[in-house]
């Protein structure tokens, strides 16, 4: 961050950031059949309080807030971001593909639903808490898609799910890095 001219500029370029995921296609988004229940458990994963939607605005915000002091762990937590936008993406094609509706409710099993909230959110200015929320949050997401893969018999969701994986342990690892330099 520097002043020009009596104004507060933020430095902090975001050309060419990419996306952070692993150098591994993702499987094609296909399902064998029209399954509600199926739809409904990815609907958690699409914007339950452990989800895509959550951890994309939990990141643009940290990312927010990291841009002028430290540019270079805001444009690492962009390209997390941008991960999470691409998981968000592929679970809301799986879901309408399901005959399920993509429209920010999480439906439980038990019929009850909700509508995504920012009070799923761990906001925080410190970067080191930050971080720690981003690994928790992450943790929270691999857990619940592995509770959910064993809760589906259609392989072709679960290949999706079992990549998506793939980069959510990445990011843990990258977040559990970033943490030991901001210490």
């Amino acid at each position: 961050m520097e002043e020009k001219t009596g104004h507060i500029v933020n430095t902090c370029s975001f050309a060419g950031i990419k996306p952070i995921i692993m150098d591994l296609p993702y499987p094609t988004i296909q399902v064998k059949e029209k399954n509600q229940a199926y739809a409904n458990l990815l609907s958690i994963d699409y914007c339950g309080s452990v989800s895509e939607l959550s951890a994309i605005a939990q990141y643009i915000n940290n990312e927010n807030c990291l841009s002028a002091r430290n540019c270079p762990l805001a444009k690492t937590i962009l390209g997390i971001a941008m991960a999470e936008m691409m998981h968000l993406q592929k679970l809301g094609e799986l879901i309408s593909l399901l005959g399920g509706n993509v429209d920010f409710m999480a439906r439980q099993q038990n019929g009850r639903q909700k509508m995504w909230t920012p009070e799923y959110l761990t906001i925080s200015k410190n970067p080191q808490k930050m971080l720690l929320a981003d690994i928790e949050a992450e943790k929270g997401a691999v857990s619940q898609y592995r509770m959910h893969i064993q809760m589906i018999n259609d392989n072709c969701i679960k290949d999706v799910l079992e990549r998506i994986i793939m980069d959510e342990e990445y990011h843990i690892m990258l977040l559990q890095i970033l943490m030991k330099e901001v210490s």
